[in-house]
């Protein structure tokens, strides 16, 4: 017998944990509307920036930036998400108008291309967002909720966009100082539901809108397995959930290699990720994860038709 989850054997009456089929959840970018969850989104990352943990000054040239883009998308990514501020543990902010000096140029000549692919910026500032949106992105991913700025919810309201929140304790500056979790997945989906409400306060409808978890921002190794591998536990939130565990430093601790050596950790976490539950997957190596993906949709639609 299956149930939430769980397959208990006629045989030995024991319990195991097997995949099951991911929630649909509707998502709204623009005037069109997706459902996700019969097969796993893949948003590809692009650093424009010289000091991001694993990719820093590889794409400040915007030639090469553009072509990388055009890349991932021609190869199947479904989103891409530009960024010029690094997050990582420690960093200090990019000031906003320095992170449009650096997108900007990239954002606004790729916008004259057909791509087969959703544009998304990765800022908590609504300058960025707002001339970015302006250019036609079509998504904001804000990994400070609207905390940092909550009027940055009404500019992504007033253009249709779709809208990225996420869970951290504190900054980037700040957040790695001693994570302890009493409640990890309670306070993981109070801290989103939260932020769901400002969203909604700011004027943004519900189903624009994904949530992350935040995999590597304020979590401990163990907090960041237990995300993984226990997404059901967000069903509640009734979003599409976006994972990003893309050669993040717990995968680092565990296998211990640095940050360019993560691939095949990074690809375990994310099968590990859509076999819970994940809808999004944001990754920098783009082919790769999009291929691992689909070997992970093929397992789950064969548990569907059981």
């Amino acid at each position: 017998m299956i149930r939430d989850g769980w397959e208990e054997t006629a045989e030995t009456g024991r319990s195991r944990k097997i995949p099951r089929p991911r929630s649909l959840r509707t998502w709204r970018v623009g005037t069109q509307v997706h459902e996700l969850g019969r097969r796993s989104w893949i948003m590809g990352v692009l650093n424009v920036t010289p000091d991001s943990f694993s990719d820093g000054g590889r794409f400040l040239d915007p030639g090469r930036a553009i072509a990388h883009l055009i890349g991932m998308a021609e190869a199947g990514a479904d989103i891409i998400d530009i960024g010029a501020e690094s997050t990582r543990p420690g960093s200090d902010p990019v000031p906003a108008e320095e992170q449009w000096r650096r997108i900007g140029p990239i954002i606004k000549e790729i916008s004259r291309e057909s791509l087969p692919c959703r544009l998304s910026v990765d800022t908590s500032e609504p300058l960025v967002a707002g001339r970015a949106l302006e250019a036609g992105v079509d998504i904001i991913n804000d990994i400070s909720s609207l905390r940092s700025h909550p009027e940055l919810g009404r500019m992504v309201a007033e253009a249709g966009a779709g809208l990225v929140l996420m869970h951290m304790r504190g900054t980037p500056k700040t957040m790695q100082q001693e994570p302890k979790y009493d409640d990890l997945f309670g306070e993981v989906r109070y801290f989103l539901n939260e932020a769901i409400r400002r969203a909604m306060d700011a004027g943004v409808d519900r189903e624009r809108i994904v949530c992350d978890p935040g995999i590597g921002f304020g979590k401990r190794v163990e907090d960041n397995l237990d995300l993984i591998s226990n997404i059901e536990e967000l069903d509640s939130l009734e979003r599409p959930i976006l994972i990003g565990a893309s050669r993040k430093s717990f995968i680092g601790k565990i296998l211990d290699l640095p940050s360019d050596e993560r691939l095949e950790g990074s690809l375990a976490a994310h099968v590990t990720a859509v076999l819970s539950g994940a809808h999004i997957i944001r990754a920098h190596d783009a082919i790769a994860t999009i291929r691992a993906a689909r070997l992970a949709d093929a397992v789950l639609e064969r548990i569907r038709e059981r």
